[in-house]
């Protein structure tokens, strides 16, 4: 303990979204552990879109609570207006959006933090990681303090060496005035680490006041609410409403006249920026043929006036956004309180990274979030929980725990960074899992709580709770396939309403429920036995019954895919030796190090031929490493 101030098992760099999964998960699986944060007013902070969830999103908050992360609890706990994504189309892409009330998430998040036993909290930029015989070994504050540590995890999110974009002004800053850190930098890559620069941007917040709502669209609240815990008793409450503002033609003018000032098309940003959320000067150059964009006006918070302009992002000179502001109906009196702005950052190349978030040049040493060159809340919460979970067990002698792309999203996630990259910031999307029919949101707890309970991150309550449903939807399915409905003026008055078949004969409501053309709710009143049963076990009997043909065929996809996962790779394979193998495929192989053939098969620049070359190869050096192993 010489010249250090405490030991700790785990260290958490950041108090993001990333850094407080990873610090609590570590902590409650007991590792003693410590979180580190440039300002404790900046913990849990939603400096972009005041919202969790959303498009694929939804789901990874959905899978963090099935495994016992706390995100959607706290989203749960501080919503604004809930409204369910998609539900004109298939189960498999409904996603669950809530819009927070920013300070206090903030405050619920602080205060989960502070009571949690095993966690100590402090303000403090880490400028040096310690490394010593390859392993971390302590960390050290600006200040020169020193703490002994076993494991860190980098959740710096957006303020590495962050730098504030607005017109012709640049300047050292990260997110909402907050100095960034600048130390971490260079002592990473001392260590080998291979660091990247991304940029992302968040739009104007304006005064409530300022606004004329009339000529606005309002957006309402989902009348029944849906709680991202699966562990909720009951869900929150819609308290406000939303509003939608569309940009026009002189909008657009006003931009494209204005885009010399603009730091990205100056040329004085040289960072790459998120491809699926591109600002307005982008989305006004590449969709040229669109005559106006929707911009989504969004409360802050309960206690505030600020709105939150979402799909405006820009790094316009401060004259020119409030110019093309107040070129918007219902803008026209627009008073700005915090004007928009590009950032650009420090993050890692994710390739650098193993399955379980720890670097492959520094035992010891984990990544997550925005680090790890991913965008948005949630992906960066995901990742901490992985890293955290890890962290805790390594130091603790037990196994890895992974994910794999067929059990849930975070595990596309993760897959997609370790063996593809990525070129700019990353966001999940429903496209990017080949099982997105068995990865809904709907089934997270199914996927993924047992698991959680294992970890021991899921408590013995809640876990019956789950095995409850798991029962009730097992015993209904049973049940409604072998009641039988007969033949009834009401029943073919129901079916041909809906476009469907009428019936002659007996029918069982498992077969009339495979109709797409029906619900579980219109069959009731053909079914006086059916019991009380929760809207989740409802909803369950109704996906598996109508889904069950597609559901198997994906299933069986994934048992082909767990085969190629099953055969392992040794480490450091000569890939540069194996014959057959193309010289990109080498390349890429010998850099992204895959354990296993799966993996392997995933890696951008390695194709099915390669993979072939790669199998005779194993087959025919087998029991020369069976050899090498005894």
């Amino acid at each position: 303990m010489s010249n250090y101030l405490a030991s700790y098992d785990v260290a958490v760099i950041g108090a993001g979204h990333a850094g407080i999964e990873a610090a609590m998960a570590a902590a409650r699986l007991g590792a003693k552990t410590v979180l580190f944060t440039l300002t404790l007013d900046g913990i849990a902070n939603l400096p972009c879109n005041p919202s969790i969830g959303g498009t694929a999103k939804g789901h990874l908050v959905r899978e963090i609570d099935a495994l016992g992360g706390v995100m959607g609890i706290a989203a749960d706990a501080n919503t604004l207006q809930s409204r369910m994504l998609n539900l004109g189309k298939g189960p498999a892409v409904h996603s669950l959006r809530a819009q927070i009330d920013r300070q206090a998430y903030h405050v619920y998040m602080k205060k989960l933090l502070e009571g949690q036993q095993g966690l100590d909290i402090r303000q403090a930029e880490i400028t040096q990681i310690e490394v010593e015989g390859g392993k971390v070994a302590g960390v050290v504050t600006r200040l020169g303090a020193r703490y002994q540590v076993k494991t860190a995890i980098i959740a710096s999110g957006t303020y590495l060496n962050g730098e504030i974009h607005v017109g012709e002004v640049s300047y050292p800053g990260g997110p909402d005035g907050v100095a960034p850190a600048v130390g971490l930098t260079a002592n990473l890559e001392q260590h080998g680490i291979h660091l990247r620069r991304f940029k992302t941007g968040t739009p104007s917040r304006v005064h409530r006041r300022s606004i004329d709502f009339s000529k606005l669209e309002e957006q309402k609240g989902d009348e029944k609410v849906t709680a991202f815990s699966f562990a909720a008793e009951r869900p929150p409450k819609n308290v406000v409403s939303c509003h939608i503002a569309y940009t026009n033609e002189e909008t657009h003018q006003i931009i494209l006249d204005n885009l010399d000032k603009s730091p990205i098309y100056s040329g004085r940003i040289h960072a790459i920026g998120p491809r699926y959320c591109p600002s307005i000067e982008d989305k006004i150059v590449r969709f040229s043929d669109k005559p106006r964009h929707q911009c989504f006006v969004e409360p802050m918070g309960l206690d505030t006036d600020e709105m939150y302009l979402q799909g405006l992002s820009s790094s316009l000179p401060e004259d020119v956004q409030l110019k093309f502001l107040r070129s918007m109906e219902g803008f026209e009196e627009i008073q700005v309180m915090r004007n928009a702005y590009a950032i650009e950052y420090d993050c890692c190349d994710p390739l650098d990274l193993r399955a379980t978030l720890e670097f492959r040049q520094v035992e010891g040493l984990y990544g997550a979030g925005q680090f790890n060159g991913t965008s948005g809340y949630e992906e960066a919460a995901a990742q901490g929980l992985i890293a955290g979970i890890n962290a805790a067990r390594k130091i603790q002698g037990k196994t890895a725990f992974t994910l794999d792309r067929s059990t849930s999203y975070i595990g596309t996630l993760i897959d997609d960074l370790v063996t593809k990259g990525c070129s700019d910031p990353y966001r999940m999307m429903t496209s990017r899992s080949e099982f997105r029919l068995i990865l809904r949101q709907d089934n997270a707890d199914e996927r993924l709580t047992p698991l959680g309970y294992s970890l021991r991150l899921i408590d013995e309550k809640r876990y019956q709770g789950f095995r409850q449903k798991m029962e009730q939807i097992a015993a209904e399915k049973e049940r409604i396939s072998k009641v039988s409905v007969p033949p009834s003026p009401q029943l073919n008055e129901l079916l041909v309403s809906r476009g469907t078949s009428e019936v002659s004969t007996g029918t069982r409501l498992l077969e009339l429920l495979k109709r797409p053309q029906l619900s579980y709710e219109d069959l009731a009143p053909f079914d006086p036995e059916r019991p009380y049963l929760p809207d989740a076990v409802q909803e369950q009997v109704e996906i598996q019954v109508k889904y069950e043909g597609y559901i198997k065929k994906q299933l069986a996809e994934v048992e082909e895919m767990r085969k190629l996962e099953k055969q392992s790779l040794p480490q450091n394979l000569p890939f540069d030796q194996i014959d057959g193998l193309r010289l990109e495929a080498r390349e890429k192989l010998a850099r992204v190090q895959p354990e296993n053939v799966g993996q392997a098969s995933r890696i951008s620049g390695v194709n099915p031929a390669d993979i072939s070359a790669l199998l005779i190869w194993l087959a025919a050096h087998k029991e020369e490493r069976n050899k090498s192993n005894d």
